[in-house]
């Protein structure tokens, strides 16, 4: 799947993290890389447990604040629903960065800088600034939250991606396997959507159960997904998460390659957000209060393509890898995960409670 960086996206984009990162910042002041001698002390503002060291409401508060969309309403419920799934990703976050230690990977200051300076590129100064403030944070919290984030990649690099292997045979028994696939009748576009509708649907539509249920609700969560897809998260992994269509969903959003005369046939704000666009484009398509997320993933002409082909090749190699590494990936955050010593005190306490929320109100960010 690809992960593009369309030219159509709004230059302050750009400033947007991904997940991991801003939860990095969150938790950065309240977690060291070795574990403390004793077990901290566990208070109503401790809300998780990696190794002994505390992840605590306020971690959670500060990420929130800053991935938030703050023209969206959510209930008690709601709000609480989404920072229970940001403190599982710091959680997951945490051990990653624990592991880089043990690994001894660092982030050298010629690629953090590197990283900092593309939060800033194309826009003022002054752009940039008014851009932090809105989410409450300073340039030092950005660059932690950005030297988290390169960590956490490296661990799932030398871990992971280095591991994934995809051989000449590997690709030739593919294309002998699907060779129909590669006979391309008629011009013919490889898309895949993510869909948001204004109701809630009578069954789980995603893999985290996320469906807007109003108007307000969708538009929110469509401004949230595109923030994450500039920001450089996967299509196939958000579409997996959020998508409310629950047919493509389950393949990443992935509806395969589209004839042109098919498309010619789609109502004309679907058929423009298609036809003539370079792979890698993306658009959204609004129509009565739903929304669908469009990527053009490739374009290709009429015709038998076969292995001599380059482009043919690598699209195989970039498939077969893409399923191997998003299976290790899985089962590799699956280990360390139930490697380490795991405490979510709010998902108990919300067990224990049947589901009653503690209060909600945000802690007051903490005076510079």
């Amino acid at each position: 799947m690809h992960k593009p960086r369309p030219a159509s996206f709004t230059l302050c984009g750009r400033l947007v993290l991904t997940l991991s990162a801003l939860a990095a910042v969150g938790v950065s002041a309240g977690c060291r890389s070795t574990p403390a001698a004793a077990p901290p002390a566990v208070s109503a503002d401790t809300w998780a447990s990696v190794d002994g060291r505390n992840i605590s409401r306020q971690d959670v508060d500060r990420a929130y604040r800053r991935v938030q969309d703050p023209t969206q309403t959510l209930s008690e419920e709601e709000t609480l629903t989404a920072k229970l799934n940001l403190l599982n990703d710091l959680i997951v976050q945490e051990i990653l960065f624990e592991k880089a230690a043990q690994l001894k990977l660092e982030v050298s200051p010629t690629e953090l800088d590197a990283a900092f300076n593309d939060t800033k590129k194309n826009i003022t100064d002054e752009a940039f600034q008014q851009e932090l403030a809105r989410r409450g944070m300073t340039p030092a919290e950005l660059r932690e939250g950005l030297r988290r984030e390169l960590v956490a990649q490296k661990v799932l690099s030398q871990e992971v991606g280095a591991k994934v292997a995809v051989t000449d045979q590997d690709v030739s028994e593919f294309f002998n396997a699907n060779r129909g696939q590669f006979n391309v009748a008629e011009e013919a576009y490889h898309i895949a959507q993510l869909v948001v509708t204004p109701v809630r649907e009578g069954q789980q539509v995603n893999r985290k159960g996320d469906d807007a249920a109003s108007p307000e609700q969708a538009a929110a969560k469509v401004q949230m997904l595109m923030t994450r897809l500039k920001s450089g998260a996967p299509f196939g992994e958000l579409a997996a998460d959020y998508s409310e269509d629950p047919q493509s969903s389950p393949r990443g959003g992935d509806l395969g390659f589209i004839p042109v005369s098919r498309l010619k046939q789609a109502p004309p704000p679907l058929r423009d957000a298609v036809l003539n666009r370079a792979p890698g484009y993306v658009s959204v398509v609004s129509a009565g209060g739903a929304h669908t997320i469009v990527l053009v993933m490739e374009h290709e002409q009429a015709g038998q393509k076969d292995l001599s082909m380059p482009e043919v090749r690598e699209r195989i190699t970039q498939t077969l890898r893409g399923r191997k590494e998003g299976l290790l990936r899985a089962a590799y955050l699956v280990t360390i995960r139930s490697d380490a010593q795991v405490v979510n005190y709010l998902a108990r306490r919300l067990v224990e409670s049947k589901g009653k929320p503690p209060t909600l109100q945000l802690t007051p960010p903490a005076a510079r």
